[in-house]
């Protein structure tokens, strides 16, 4: 139980106010609401699976100590980067051949790839041992509940979330989370 709401956490809060939570704000004002939600959904799942995949594999081969020390110096690195923020331009909603469905998937698994909720995802699955199927119901949780906030921001709103706000609260979490794991493993 505690690695399914870790990694929901930790995945939530990734992903408040990142690139893809604003582009499913955008596919939202240009598609209906369940196909964007079905599209993000299915990348969720995609992305997720290969993190938590690679971090099931990387803990079995790194040892304990060890992969507690590497996991909260990754948290660390995410406190910063949530602090730094992205430097990428927004993306925006573009029509495709593939309709909604496909063009959100697609979209969301090309987003995804090596940003900081698919590593947190890695790393979790990693740092729990064993507990693969958890870790990876956390992180699709987190980033389903997380996106779905974009989504109805996106529908009933058209505009952003005060992003600033959320991604200092992110950098805190991801702080205070790395912070707590070093002195856990070096102590």
């Amino acid at each position: 139980m505690e690695a399914l709401l870790a990694s929901f956490l930790i995945v939530f809060l990734a992903e408040m106010g990142d690139k893809t939570q604003f582009l499913v704000m955008a596919f939202t004002s240009k598609y209906d609401w369940k196909q964007v939600f079905v599209g993000m959904s299915l990348g969720i799942v995609v992305v997720h699976s290969l993190a938590v995949a690679l971090g099931t594999l990387a803990g079995e081969l790194i040892p304990a100590n060890l992969m507690q020390m590497l996991a909260s110096l990754i948290f660390i690195g995410f406190g910063v980067w949530t602090l730094r923020g992205d430097d990428e331009e927004e993306e925006e909603a573009h029509d495709s051949r593939f309709g909604p469905l496909l063009t959100v998937a697609m979209t969301f698994v090309v987003g995804e790839m090596g940003d900081k909720t698919q590593f947190a995802a890695m790393t979790m699955a990693a740092q729990y041992e064993g507990a693969w199927l958890a870790v990876l119901l956390g992180a699709i949780w987190g980033m389903i509940v997380a996106d779905s906030l974009g989504i109805l921001a996106g529908a009933l709103l058209h505009r952003r979330l005060p992003a600033r706000q959320m991604r200092l609260l992110s950098a805190a979490i991801f702080l205070l989370f790395g912070v707590a794991g070093l002195v856990k493993a070096l102590f």
